[in-house]
């Protein structure tokens, strides 16, 4: 996921290109880890830089996003890294529409409904289970990133395509504005569940 706001400087730690839209991958299903290992550590720190790398800075960011089919997300709303692996939403509770964005659809934005508050069990870099309550901005990252584990990109979840904002300069691949023009027409089928 990514924020319209601020920038990040260029930093000399390892990074991933970022796969954006309409490469297949982006619509593929990650596979469990089975086993926490270095590599598995080592994917987790290059997509965190990745993120940070990311021009506007992301918050959040899911393996498939940089081609690896992993069940692994890192996100950062301001308050330090965290890494899931194997990311299951367990409870949800109330509803709140709000503008999103997304490194693999670069400069675009549009509103998105998204629980309020989740539970979210999973495995930390170490391989210990964790379970983290998040609600506001956590919770819309974290939803956001479990999606992009099972193959859906926010665009899937657009309800409202008069809320769709372009920033200038991006250029928007003509696959998905033929996406946009479809799903804007026949309104989006896909609903929070």
């Amino acid at each position: 996921m990514r924020t319209s706001e601020g920038t990040n400087s260029t930093r000399d730690k390892p990074t991933r290109k970022v796969i954006t839209f309409p490469n297949p991958t982006l619509r593929k299903k990650a596979k469990a880890i089975k086993t926490v290992n270095l590599e598995v550590r080592k994917i987790i720190g290059e997509m965190i830089e990745t993120m940070y790398a990311a021009e506007p800075k992301g918050i959040g960011l899911a393996a498939i996003q940089v081609g690896i089919p992993m069940q692994i997300i890192v996100a950062d709303i301001g308050e330090g890294p965290i890494a899931l692996i194997n990311p299951k939403m367990v409870s949800h509770k109330g509803k709140e529409a709000d503008k999103e964005g997304c490194l693999s659809l670069p400069g675009i934005y549009a509103e998105v409904e998204r629980w309020s508050w989740v539970k979210v069990v999973g495995l930390n870099k170490d391989g210990k289970k964790v379970e983290i309550e998040a609600e506001g901005l956590l919770a819309r990252v974290l939803q956001h990133e479990i999606d992009h584990l099972n193959g859906i990109l926010f665009i899937d979840r657009v309800k409202d395509w008069d809320t769709l904002e372009v920033v200038e300069g991006y250029p928007v691949p003509e696959e998905l504005w033929k996406f946009i023009e479809a799903h804007a027409t026949a309104g989006s089928t896909k609903s929070n569940g």
